[in-house]
């Protein structure tokens, strides 16, 4: 048996008896570097401090007792979720159940591999094996990935597909995922279609629904998805684009039903799940909102990860529902069993403000929903959904300035901004034109700063810093003409001091076809078009196109 001694893996099984025998299975391939946990929890906390080349997970986490934890499938959701396993790691599910909505649910989270119980040990080292010997060939490319080298690793995943004919379809499937990852998704639809030129691959048929859904093809999407489930049911990310292509039609019914037929056929993801939610509640069917969100806050019960926004959720339906004793026992549990954090006290206030409306305490509802506000400064990771519905909610209750704040604070948030455009939109919505006039201009003076500070940083040499800067301004204002002009600028300037960087010199390009859009026949315009020349002409580079 050959020997994969220099291998760390990660077995995670609650039961003392397989973890033994996995550990000896492993000692007769020589493996030796073994660590153990018995739940989802230890499993995380451990997967958070530490990388393992393979991981052992056992699909039944609870040992056959729903009520005791996360089984596997979940598990795996949450590690990909919240990046704690990179693309490198070998996931193996092992589970001793075949059935079918387990098997597909493991299969739709795509771990490496899974296994059935019983297996001897020469059957699970061969599965390992596999996994090892493919990840060797693809770890150089994984390495640039993780460096955010991805137009290199596209170059290498193109040469790869010649030097290793193997694994040709898989460089392929990884080339066109990059590119969709960058932007690039009329490239990333061309290979796409390339490949199923050759042979109806159910992934490619996916991937490339989710460009033509990218670029607002809507019903190219649902046509390629429809073609894709009529072959292959169990498909399951299909089900979820093709509910997302179907809102994107305004047609939320068709979503909730695709989406309830995803759900009867892999009932334990809970992201499906709480689209299910949003879907049915939207559409006016709060029993099956409820139903929905219930199960969310059942099965994340035992996650590392628990949302208190589900429990928000819960609440809205229950309350719109007219169950206030419910809703009520779902606030206390949020209380109870959710660790402190200013993203649960945001919730608490919202959920209890809920609660006062409808029994008609107004003034009481007033004051949650300030505590909320105050919250929201210190919460991280917030929903813009949540935040938008504090807003409209201080705006019912004539809490102008803490709606102002609540807007502001998403314009300014790194991990999630809204634009402009859509932080005067939540007052226009609301009737209030003198609020989204007056953050507007509040907006336009933070950018103005931005584009000072920036420019600052360029004349004392910061190069980087002042693209960095003027980066952060255009996530928040990407028409906003001044910011554009000085984002070229800035990248230019970077360009000609330090080098010819080519995503860099893209990205330039790009803008300046935005302006182009926004700004066509400006002399300033022009003049910005002759500076990029100019710069690509300095690096040699064609400016034919």
């Amino acid at each position: 048996m050959q020997s994969y001694s220099d291998l760390s893996v990660l077995i995670i099984d609650p039961n003392p008896a397989m973890r033994g025998n996995l550990h000896n299975m492993l000692n007769q391939a020589s493996i030796t570097r073994i660590e153990y946990a018995v739940s989802s929890g230890t499993a995380i906390r451990q997967l958070t401090n530490k990388r393992f080349d393979v991981i052992l997970c056992e699909y039944d986490l609870g040992s056959g007792n729903e009520d005791s934890g996360q089984d596997g499938q979940q598990l795996l959701e949450d590690l990909r979720h919240h990046k704690l396993i990179d693309r490198s790691a070998i996931f193996i599910m092992l589970t001793s159940e075949a059935v079918q909505t387990k098997v597909i649910g493991a299969a739709e989270l795509t771990p490496t591999d899974y296994v059935l119980k019983p297996f001897t040990v020469d059957g699970l080292m061969q599965r390992i094996g596999r996994a090892v010997d493919r990840r060797a060939v693809f770890m150089p490319i994984y390495q640039q990935i993780a460096l955010g080298q991805q137009h290199q690793a596209i170059a290498a995943c193109q040469d790869a597909e010649n030097s290793n004919p193997r694994y040709a379809t898989e460089f392929a499937r990884l080339r066109a995922e990059l590119h969709y990852e960058t932007g690039d998704l009329a490239q990333a639809a061309l290979i796409y279609q390339t490949t199923l030129a050759g042979r109806p691959l159910g992934w490619a048929q996916l991937g490339l629904a989710r460009c033509q859904f990218g670029l607002e093809r809507y019903d190219d999407a649902i046509g390629t998805l429809e073609r894709l489930l009529e072959g292959n049911p169990n498909m399951m990310g299909a089900y979820d684009m093709l509910a997302r292509s179907y809102e994107a039609m305004g047609q939320s019914q068709q979503a909730k039903k695709i989406l309830e037929d995803a759900v009867s056929i892999s009932p334990n993801m809970v992201s499906r799940l709480r689209h299910l939610g949003e879907v049915a509640y939207g559409t006016g069917d709060i029993s099956a909102a409820e139903k929905a969100f219930r199960q969310v806050v059942s099965k994340a019960r035992y996650s590392e990860f628990r949302d208190p926004e589900d429990h928000v959720n819960l609440v809205r339906a229950l309350v719109r529902k007219g169950d206030v004793n419910q809703a009520s026992g779902v606030i206390r549990d949020m209380e109870r069993t959710l660790r402190s954090s200013a993203n649960t006290e945001v919730c608490k206030h919202i959920s209890s403000a809920m609660l006062l409306d409808v029994t008609g305490h107004a003034t009481e509802a007033a004051s949650e929903l300030s505590n909320a506000v105050t919250a929201v400064g210190m919460a991280r990771g917030l929903s813009n959904q949540l935040r938008i519905g504090l807003v409209n909610s201080c705006l019912k209750h004539k809490l102008d300035k803490d709606a102002a704040d609540v807007v502001m604070h998403m314009m300014n948030d790194n991990d999630k901004p809204i634009t402009m455009e859509e932080a005067v939109g939540v007052f226009e919505k609301a009737g209030r034109h003198d609020l989204a006039l007056g953050v507007g201009q509040k907006i336009d003076g933070v950018m103005q700063e931005l584009v000072t500070e920036a420019e600052s940083m360029a004349r004392q040499g910061d190069h980087r810093a002042a693209v960095a800067t003027l980066h952060q301004a255009l996530r928040r204002t990407p028409g906003n003409l001044k910011v554009l002009y000085a984002a070229v600028q800035a990248i230019l300037r970077q360009l000609d001091e330090l080098g010819w960087e080519a995503p860099l010199g893209d990205q330039a390009g790009t803008l300046i076809d935005r302006i182009r859009r926004l700004d066509a026949g400006s002399p300033a315009l022009e003049a910005l078009l002759m500076q990029y020349s100019g710069t690509q002409r300095k690096y040699g580079i064609s400016t034919t196109a």
